[in-house]
């Protein structure tokens, strides 16, 4: 649900209407074969290039969506299992780096539903620099990934990432305010009235409130 700042320890929890998991299961399925697409096209590019195409794609943009819309535990929810599931539906599987790679994807979702806090109703400004902020971060953490899995220097894995942080640097700020905000202003226009409806009256005057 569209869950108002006030009430946020109310709406923020495992309550999950109907609705929320039809809109929160669709971000996670696009996500996730989109994901999958890039994987199969980045198979094809040399292998230079397989590190800026990978970055391409919605699993971040639909991971701040949902987080951002639903709040912190759907957002993690939703970066989880695209990256999991897209893992699993590419010919190489899920590895050992599923779970980090998925929760620091997660991360972002939990972070969309924290700035939301600070803006209810976002604007293009705010989501390109929530795009920069959290893909630093993003790739950040999965550079120090690298570093302590395969022990590889953490300079060398910055400098080695730079390609990749470009490309989802791009990637996102084109994303975020773009599909990532229509996203957001339809599910807040259109998507809140079913929610009212489907927690009855009891609970519909603490959702507009």
């Amino acid at each position: 649900m569209d869950y108002p700042t006030r009430h946020s320890l109310v709406l923020q929890g495992l309550r999950f209407t109907s609705r929320q998991v039809a809109l929160i299961s669709t971000f996670i399925a696009i996500g996730a074969v989109v994901r999958i697409g890039v994987d199969q096209i980045g198979d094809m590019v040399p292998g230079t290039a397989f590190a800026v195409v990978i970055k391409l794609g919605l699993s971040e943009t639909l991971s701040f969506v949902s987080g951002f819309v639903y709040g912190p535990i759907a957002g993690f929810v939703t970066g989880f299992l695209i990256i999991v599931l897209s893992d699993i539906g590419t010919p190489y599987g899920a590895g050992a780096w599923t779970p980090f790679i998925a929760s620091i994807i997660g991360l972002l979702g939990i972070c969309g539903g924290y700035i939301r806090r600070l803006r209810q109703r976002p604007t293009a400004l705010m989501m390109i620099i929530s795009a920069i902020g959290l893909t630093l971060l993003s790739e950040t953490l999965q550079n120090l990934y690298v570093s302590f899995a395969y022990g590889v220097p953490i300079i060398a894995s910055i400098v080695s990432g730079l390609p990749s942080l470009v490309s989802a640097l791009t990637n996102n700020i084109i994303f975020f305010p773009t599909i990532g905000l229509k996203v957001i202003e339809f599910i807040q226009e259109h998507h809140l009235n079913g929610v009212q409806n489907e927690l009855g009256p009891k609970n519909k005057e603490m959702v507009t409130s």
